[in-house]
């Protein structure tokens, strides 16, 4: 991957010329990624291990968890149990990530016709859902009973939609082309 600065550079440009930033501070920027898993009330310490473990291997960062914060006995769940964890990416690592998401990840995914302009929400983030953590090349493909999903959120200093959209593009984000204009 290039140096963070020069890719920041270049993209600056392209979107100058699209928006007419003057200065580089009105353009938008990637600020951090968060990735989401969800184990619920699951109660097998190996298990647990096993999750953390992949995150850590696909960011490159330790998960930290995430306790209930109160009991639900519907679901079976005490106040602080762990359900869940959590990675925050920022700097080199996030975009490492991102590149690796791109480039790797999502072109490996089964049947994927690319991402949707709709995950893009009004403040400029984007949230993707990610069924099998398998796609990552780091996970082994040895155990696939213990397959896991997670949430990845990318955060930007976007103004609007528009300007998010065209920042994912240009960090190579795959985005299906709309049919509605073919007809």
């Amino acid at each position: 991957m290039e140096n963070v600065k020069q890719k920041e550079k270049k993209i600056f440009e392209l979107m100058k010329e699209e928006f007419g930033y003057t200065n580089v501070m009105e353009s938008p920027r990637l600020i951090k990624v968060v990735i989401n898993t969800g184990v619920g009330s699951l109660n097998d310490k190996n298990k647990l291990e096993v999750i953390q473990d992949r995150l850590a291997r696909i960011t490159g960062q330790k998960p930290a968890p995430r306790a209930s914060k109160k009991s639900i006995a519907g679901f079976k769940m005490r106040q602080g149990d762990i359900i869940g964890y959590q990675v925050t990416l920022r700097g080199d690592r996030m975009f490492t990530f991102i590149d690796k998401l791109v480039h790797i990840a999502l072109p490996r995914t089964k049947d994927f016709r690319g991402l949707t302009k709709e995950s893009i929400d009004e403040m400029g983030n984007i949230t993707l859902g990610i069924k099998d953590h398998t796609v990552f090349p780091e996970t082994s493909d040895e155990d696939l009973r213990d397959v896991f999903g997670f949430s990845i959120t990318a955060v930007t200093t976007a103004r609007n939609k528009k300007e998010a959209e065209t920042l994912f593009k240009y960090f190579g984000f795959p985005f299906k082309e709309n049919k509605d204009q073919s007809n």
